[in-house]
């Protein structure tokens, strides 16, 4: 970008539980940027004037649940991975044109390959929900040589749509066991557990060999996440892609690379 943004802000409904403030606030400081990350509750209906007011000063940012998709819509230009996923978690403003990236689709890829300690061709991903955070995970893993989705939502028509998208490698699961038959990475895309401890897949279902990919993010992991690994699964909550989304928002914005360390450091 060629100037600084007016405004630097995280968009989402809700947002008072998201660490990226704190990480994001950090980078800022060890680059001597001279900006603040704020978190800004909007609402569905909110939305259209929210952006119309960060047009005005320049603004950039993060997007979380439930904008991404709608923000994809409101853009007048799209990166293509952007473009391919439908969804955005990054803007900016240029000329007064609403810019979107979505840097999901680098952390699932990072975060995927450590999971499956980098044995990505082939693999079998069981994806359990249908929005903007699964689109990311599909990007992804149609990256990975020889790899299949099996793609299972409670609401079987959204599911079909955004399983048609990425038709060569994804499938629509009939149920959630159809879904998990024979998988090695079994992923959340879902808000299930964000604020309680439910678990989107029961662990007596989940196939023995399978890794654990919660997209939730909690600052002592979630309980399903905890628990696949008390029962042997390789299993990681959404902290390492929350952080590499992150990082490779803030080279959208400025241009250069942040501190990890300051990042890591101020989410831990």
């Amino acid at each position: 970008m060629s100037a600084l943004p007016g405004r630097l802000v995280l968009l989402g409904h809700p947002v008072a539980q998201s660490a990226s403030p704190r990480f994001q606030n950090a980078a800022l400081r060890a680059a001597g940027i001279p900006l603040r990350y704020e978190a800004l509750d909007v609402t569905p209906e909110e939305l259209d004037s929210t952006l119309e007011g960060l047009c005005v000063v320049n603004g950039a940012g993060n997007v979380t649940i439930p904008h991404k998709e709608a923000l994809a819509a409101r853009c007048a230009h799209l990166t293509p991975v952007a473009a391919r996923c439908g969804a955005v978690n990054v803007f900016w403003h240029r000329d007064r044109e609403l810019h979107g990236d979505n840097t999901d689709v680098a952390g699932v890829d990072w975060m995927g390959k450590a999971l499956l300690e980098g044995r990505t061709a082939g693999a079998r991903v069981a994806l359990i929900g249908a929005g903007g955070a699964a689109a990311a995970v599909l990007c992804a893993v149609e990256g990975w040589e020889g790899a299949r989705v099996a793609l299972y939502n409670r609401h079987m028509a959204r599911a079909e749509r955004l399983a048609e998208r990425f038709a060569a490698s994804t499938r629509c699961a009939a149920s959630l066991g159809d879904a998990l038959r024979g998988a090695t990475l079994v992923i959340n895309a879902t808000p299930i557990g964000m604020r309680d401890d439910q678990h989107p897949v029961p662990l007596g279902e989940l196939p023995k060999d399978a890794a654990v990919f919660d997209l939730v993010y909690r600052p002592e992991e979630t309980s399903w996440v905890r628990e696949a690994r008390e029962a042997g699964h390789r299993a990681a909550d959404g902290e390492g892609m929350l952080l590499e989304q992150g990082v490779r928002a803030f080279e959208r914005w400025f241009g250069r690379a942040p501190d990890r360390g300051a990042m890591w450091r101020a989410l831990h």
